[in-house]
Parts: C-alpha cells; structure tokens; sequence
C-alpha cells in the first residue's frame, strides 16, 4: 500500500521539482516599521553623502589623520615631498632577471636586492628539504 502511494506521488512532482521546493529558503517578513537604533536593513541602505566641499577635498588628505586631537594634513606641491618618495612604485627586477645579469657589474641596490632574495630562496629550499624528511 505504501508502495502506490509513493508511486503517484513520484508521477505528480518530478525530482527537479522536488529538489526545488525541499531547498528553498523563506524569511519572516517584517510585521512593522524597524525601531529607532534596530538592527535592521532600512537605516543604512542608502549611501551616506559626504558633507565635505569639493575644496577640502582637494587640499588635504581626508582620513590621514591618526591623532584624536590632530588635523587632517594638508596636500604640499610635488617639490616639496623627497625624491625617494615617487620611486617607491618603480618595479624591482626578480631574482631571475638578477640572476641572469652579471653580479660585478651590477649597481648597489640591484647587488642588496639579489642577495636578499638568493638568501630567501635558499632557505625555503632548505625548510622545503627538511619537511619532506
């Protein structure tokens, strides 16, 4: 007897249909309008308009500012920074490219790179040597 009622209820839902309705996921619907100072979606959906003028924005750093009673630092001409400054984005070559190079004749911060990163390689073949024993 089981056994028929199984069968039409296979001939009424499909698998897929089955599958659907078994993993679908339902949420309580809001019965009112959200508190004052609730968790809630409705107070911050909406994007915050800054309240800063175009001005400010463009003289100073906004958010640089660390200290409690500090000021937001103000943006100086190119001059007035120091020159390593705008050549910390300057790619370095790779330990490959400095290896290829002939190490007399390279400059003293490529010769200070390549070391660094040769020692780096070496110990991570030899932590890599260790852990396989």
């Amino acid at each position: 007897m089981a056994m028929s009622h199984v069968k039409t209820f296979r001939s009424i839902i499909n698998t897929s249909e089955a599958v659907g309705i078994v993993s679908r996921r339902t949420f309580a619907i809001g019965g009112g309008k959200a508190k004052k100072g609730s968790k809630g979606a409705a107070q911050g959906d909406a994007p915050k308009a800054s309240n800063l003028d175009k001005e400010v924005k463009s003289t100073t750093v906004v958010g640089a500012n660390i200290l409690k009673d500090g000021t937001d630092p103000k943006i100086l001409p190119d001059a007035e920074y120091p020159d390593w400054l705008w050549r910390l984005l300057d790619k370095r070559p790779a330990l490959s490219e400095l290896s290829r190079k002939n190490i007399e004749t390279l400059p003293y911060e490529d010769l200070k790179r390549f070391v660094k990163l040769d020692n780096r390689a070496r110990i991570k073949d030899n932590n890599s040597l260790k852990a396989k024993n």
